[in-house]
């Protein structure tokens, strides 16, 4: 089965082909525009989607020497996202599936990162814990089987992406966040500054990291100088030693031998090497790095998926910008 995969949930205009399981391209484009405004403007990602995505479509199919009429669906994010930047993929998806006469799916975002991991590893066996953590979003899930997921917890406010995005603020750093702090904190004792960590009780699998963003505001308004790479490390450390505690635990309460991480902070290095080093009776498994933040890839996958089983969208389907998995 071929499939074209579209992604513009929110800055990345992405296009991918999936032919039974395998990505022959995966195209992309960042639009750098937003950072010097230091966070997305959503009027301008739409408009920056519009003038890509034709090109990054024609890439993707150039690149895995296919012709656009060999195509037997296409997949396109619906939600989670911005409803202007998600609007600009599905509106050129319908259209081009009425045009060839094939079917159009629409793929939820957060889903897509999770089954990403499969890419990585394509003998993934369910059951798994999946961390999903993202500038959005930070949820835990037991993924049981295609189409069976259980959610454990989630985020009470802050994103453990947005916490480094909200985090990079403060320190000056640039925009994305997360990248920014990773850098800065190589070269930093993470322990050097012990900023709190919420909602650490055992059973309990929700998350929360206004809190820390405020110590880390209090601290950078007391201190005159201040070792960046320190601190930064430290904010780092509080970060994903929150994760990783609790993925380690939902492991054990769910006895899963998996754990998979998913979503843009799953490209964290620090992250990766800590999950392994607290987690070592786990199998702890992550995409490639171009597969953790957005990327068509993922979508054409999953799209694959459901089109395997006859699950396909009407052309009336609608965007959903707060679209949840279950």
């Amino acid at each position: 089965m071929k499939i074209l995969g579209i992604e513009t949930s929110c800055d990345e205009t992405a296009a991918s082909i999936c032919v039974d399981g395998k990505i022959l391209s995966s195209a992309l484009t960042s639009q750098e525009i937003h950072s010097k405004f230091g966070g997305v403007i959503p009027e301008l990602a739409s408009r920056e989607h519009e003038k890509t995505l034709n090109l990054i479509v024609h890439k993707a199919l150039q690149e895995s020497n296919l012709n656009i009429n060999e195509l037997d669906g296409i997949a396109v994010t619906q939600g989670p996202g911005l409803s202007g930047a998600l609007i600009t993929g599905t509106s050129f998806s319908k259209g081009l599936s009425l045009g060839l006469n094939i079917p159009v799916i629409g793929v939820n975002h957060l889903e897509a990162h999770i089954f990403a991991n499969f890419l990585a590893e394509p003998h993934l066996e369910f059951p798994f814990v999946c961390l999903l953590v993202s500038g959005g979003h930070t949820q835990l899930w037991e993924i049981k089987d295609f189409l069976s997921y259980n959610l454990l917890g989630e985020t009470r406010d802050d994103a453990a992406g947005e916490a480094f995005d909200k985090g990079a603020r403060i320190l000056g750093l640039g925009y994305p966040g997360g990248p920014e702090i990773e850098a800065a904190a190589i070269n930093g004792n993470h322990r050097s500054i012990n900023f709190p960590r919420a909602l650490m009780k055992k059973n309990n699998f929700e998350f929360s990291f206004s809190g820390l963003k405020t110590a880390l505001l209090y601290f950078s308004e007391k201190n005159e100088e201040i070792d960046i790479a320190d601190v930064a490390a430290s904010y780092q450390f509080a970060i994903i030693d929150v994760l990783v505690k609790k993925l380690k635990h939902a492991a054990e309460i769910t006895d899963c031998k998996n754990c998979v991480v998913a979503g843009g902070v799953a490209a964290n290095q620090f992250l990766r090497k800590h999950s392994k080093d607290q987690i070592p009776k786990r199998n702890i498994i992550y995409p490639h790095p171009k597969y953790c933040t957005d990327n068509a890839a993922m979508i054409a996958f999953l799209g694959e998926k459901y089109l395997s089983i006859g699950k396909y969208s009407n052309l009336g389907f609608s965007v959903l910008p707060n679209m949840r998995i279950v």
